[in-house]
């Protein structure tokens, strides 16, 4: 598959059932278009921020390959996607391994975000979010983690958009380190780092990346 077959495009932004129609045409296939091993960021830092018990929110969790995972190692997870397709292929998944995801189909702005509720909550590869829906993710983000809670980010940098090996094609939907450290100013950032890594995780997600990882902590008090 070339670079320009790999790379998601959304070039604006969508209500929901635009969403679902976008991402159901990419999920309809029998493989899982970003593999079924857990994203390599999220395995590093849940082994040193989260353990067995901890509630968890898994944002747009797609076909489920991090919240089974997560809830592989103990944790009880939560996700939501906005594609019933992928929902269907990830609760799939989660019978196959023998854990129980609550998944919820759902969007960003649907999604209900109790508050303070969850020990973490997970964002790997969510940059279907313009910069108006970010914001509000990472204001409800912080509104569902309980105090000491762990928000886990995952994303592409705008280096990203020369590599062209997975992620968005508009450099609004990308982050910096500033970006996101304005974003996060209400958390204690424990971990913000740009650095490049070849990627295989499944068709979409494939060769040399450009990524950005954040780890923040909601304060206890």
């Amino acid at each position: 598959m070339d670079s320009k077959n790999k790379q998601i495009h959304q070039d604006k932004p969508m209500g929901f059932s635009d969403a679902t129609q976008f991402w159901n045409e990419r999920f309809d296939k029998e493989e899982f278009i970003f593999g079924t091993e857990p994203n390599e960021y999220l395995v590093e830092q849940s082994k040193q921020y989260l353990k067995p018990g901890d509630r968890v929110l898994c944002i747009a969790d797609g076909e489920g390959r991090n919240g089974v995972w997560l809830a592989k190692q103990g944790m009880q997870v939560v996700g939501f996607d906005a594609s019933d397709i992928a929902l269907t292929k990830a609760k799939r998944f989660a019978n196959e391994n023998q854990v129980d995801v609550e998944y919820a189909f759902s969007d960003a702005d649907s999604y209900a975000w109790p508050k303070n509720t969850y020990d973490a909550v997970i964002g790997i590869f969510i940059q279907f979010a313009d910069p108006a829906m970010r914001e509000r993710i990472f204001q409800k983000t912080y509104e569902t983690l309980k105090p000491g809670g762990i928000f886990i980010l995952q994303g592409y940098t705008p280096k990203q958009l020369e590599y062209k090996t997975g992620g968005p094609s508009l450099i609004e939907h990308l982050y910096t380190e500033d970006l996101i450290r304005d974003l996060a100013k209400d958390f204690s950032i424990l971990e913000l780092c740009s650095y490049e890594k070849v990627l295989s995780e499944g068709a979409r997600h494939e060769g040399m990346s450009a990524l950005l990882g954040l780890v923040a902590q909601k304060p206890r008090s």
